[in-house]
């Protein structure tokens, strides 16, 4: 699994017209499913991520966690992360899972978050969708399994 996330001061994401998932300051991850992947992945990368210590303390250091910062998370599907760009000019997506393999691995991961007990809003799996994020920083890591 890959994720792209982003330190976001709000963070929404929209389909057809009606905002679907939002929150206020936290994490916005874009999450990409790859073949080989499997629940212990989505499971260490939930975990991983709503760890991460990138929250200023009352020191002004990056030492606080989302949980800690009292952030939410939004959480998007992002097939296109694992698009390999190394030949022509045309990505191949043949890295990424399937859609049934991808969005069960998805729900995983939200639902491992949530155990977290942190909020989670996401997008719709396998739709079109607006995603629009103030990132806060900007702090933006690539993190993967």
């Amino acid at each position: 699994m890959i994720a792209c996330v982003q330190r976001v001061s709000r963070a929404r994401v929209t389909v057809d017209g009606e905002v679907c998932g939002q929150i206020g300051a936290g994490l916005a991850v874009l999450l990409g499913v790859a073949h080989a992947d499997t629940e212990s992945h989505a499971r260490w990368l939930a975990e991983k991520i709503a760890g991460l210590r990138v929250f200023e303390d009352p020191e002004g250091k990056m030492n606080l966690g989302l949980a800690g910062a009292g952030g939410a998370m939004l959480v998007v599907s992002q097939f296109t992360l694992l698009g390999d760009c190394r030949k022509g000019r045309r990505p191949s997506f043949t890295g990424a899972a399937p859609p049934e393999q991808a969005e069960a691995l998805y729900e995983v991961f939200v639902a491992a978050v949530r155990e977290w007990g942190i909020e989670v809003a996401t997008g719709r799996f396998r739709r079109h969708m607006e995603v629009e994020l103030i990132n806060d920083g900007p702090v933006t890591l690539l993190v993967e399994s």
